[in-house]
């Protein structure tokens, strides 16, 4: 759905570990926004088989960011672009100059007025453009613009993934209120649920004469699973069939491979 209006446009310093892995500082406001232009770069990998494409990748690679605001204060300035303040509360910008990547959020209105929020998680700015006018018999506006680089950020989320936006619209079925209310109160964390391991049943058998019963009745793969085995009064246990899954039975104890297992506990007579 198409977005008309754009606005809280905040910023969040990003401090680094010896890895790189960021964390996030409280976020500040960056300015009043104008308008916003995101444009993703993405690589691309085909591999071909009998004269077609078999398999396509696309893959982030990087994007760029261009906001126009109605004015860059000078604590924005310092923190985006890496410019300095000397003596006299002048901010002066150096060759010399870089500036520390950044998280950027913002929100845009959509025609139905609920708003889409976004965080992008890493995105390092150059020196905004001055566009200057003289006055002449009309009046026009000018505003600066400033340009970054979108990166996807060092420190992995919950899946082992390096994400680079999040983004979220107020109303959507599944989004809870206080995701949006909290937004600008600090830098969107991803939450994923854990994925629960796939589980292979364990049957065990007997060809009478006793009981027999394992620890589970299904477990993942790597699980140690234990095997009880009870005779009848007269009879004694002998031994573990494998009947399938080609697990090596040890002191009552086998490993869950990755698919389904059946034992066959036998017993003979005293």
């Amino acid at each position: 759905m198409a977005t008309i209006g754009l606005d809280r446009l905040y910023y969040a310093n990003i401090t680094e570990d010896a890895a790189g892995n960021e964390t996030y500082g409280i976020p500040k406001i960056l300015a009043r926004a104008i308008d916003a232009d995101l444009s993703v770069e993405l690589a691309e990998a085909i591999l071909y088989a009998d004269d077609g494409a078999v398999i396509v990748v696309k893959d982030f690679k990087s994007g760029k960011l261009t906001l126009g605001v109605d004015d860059i204060g000078i604590v924005a300035a310092k923190d985006l672009t890496g410019a300095s303040l000397d003596a006299n509360g002048v901010l002066v910008s150096a060759s010399e100059d870089i500036g520390a990547p950044v998280a950027i959020g913002f929100r845009a209105r959509k025609p139905d007025g609920n708003y889409r929020y976004f965080w992008l998680y890493r995105v390092k700015f150059g020196l905004p453009s001055t566009n200057l006018q003289t006055k002449g018999d009309s009046i026009n506006f000018q505003t600066p613009k400033i340009e970054g680089t979108v990166m996807r950020r060092t420190r992995l989320d919950l899946r082992g993934n390096h994400p680079w936006k999040a983004e979220v619209t107020e109303g959507d079925p599944g989004v809870d209120a206080a995701i949006i209310q909290g937004w600008y109160d600090e830098v969107y964390e991803p939450e994923f649920s854990a994925t629960p391991p796939i589980t292979y049943a364990i049957t065990v058998t007997t060809g009478g004469n006793g009981t027999a019963s394992a620890s589970a009745a299904s477990a993942a793969a790597g699980t140690v699973i234990t095997l009880t085995a009870t005779p009848d009064s007269g009879y004694q246990f002998n031994e573990w069939q494998v009947i399938s899954g080609g697990v090596s039975i040890t002191a009552n104890k086998f490993i869950m491979p990755e698919g389904p297992v059946e034992v066959k506990a036998v017993f003979e007579e005293e």
